[in-house]
């Protein structure tokens, strides 16, 4: 996010919520919340849409486009969340435009050029696709950015080192080549069910003091 900046830094997706109550309070926590990110809210949810974005675009199927990015920003049940997302993901185009100009096919304009944008596992996709990035590096890069922006949040709400929060990211990171191989392989439409995080994620808006968006 630093070299190709949309904002996410701004965002904890609930983490902060969840360290104010206590509820991820130690680094064995964190590993658990990381866990949980990696499997289900990346592996079920936000990784398949990359690689259904990714096909779509490749293949021109701009319906299937439009649609996509309407359930994945329907699945997010926190409202703070879905306009991150699509924040997030209208940066990213737009960003892409500037230093590509042309990059992105004329096609689907009516997409990228609407006010709210796309969301931003959509956008990946799209943008991967015109930077010529194969699909599971695409998918690779998807994840190691939401988890390094995870840890890096870490860091900041915790009292934890970097030493160990990136031995941390690490360690997550060694089960993510099986993740995306799985969901490459199986190709499945998103779906998501991580009540204990979205409940964190509704709860950011109650924080006293805060240090991200959401």
């Amino acid at each position: 996010d630093s070299l190709f900046p949309i904002g996410a830094f701004a965002h904890s997706d609930g983490l902060e919520s969840a360290t104010t109550v206590g509820g991820v309070s130690t680094a064995e926590s964190l590993g658990e919340w990381m866990g949980v990110c990696l499997d289900e809210t990346l592996g079920r949810y936000e990784a398949p849409a990359v690689v259904l974005a990714w096909r779509a675009t490749a293949e021109g199927r701009w319906t299937d486009l439009r649609d996509l990015d309407q359930d994945v920003h329907a699945m997010r049940p926190s409202s703070t969340s879905r306009r991150a997302n699509r924040a997030m993901g209208a940066r990213l185009l737009k960003t892409w435009r500037q230093i590509r100009p042309g990059g992105i096919p004329d096609e689907p304009r009516y997409l990228f050029q609407s006010a709210d944008g796309l969301t931003l596992p959509v956008a990946f996709g799209v943008v991967c696709v015109a930077a010529r990035i194969e699909l599971g590096s695409a998918v690779a890069g998807y994840l190691y950015t939401r988890l390094a922006g995870t840890t890096s949040a870490a860091m900041r709400l915790m009292s934890i080192g970097q030493h160990e929060a990136h031995a941390m990211l690490a360690a997550v990171l060694l089960r993510a080549p099986a993740v995306i191989d799985g969901v490459i392989e199986r190709g499945e439409p998103p779906v998501a069910f991580t009540p204990a995080l979205d409940l964190a994620a509704m709860g950011q808006q109650y924080v006293r003091s805060r240090l991200f968006r959401s």
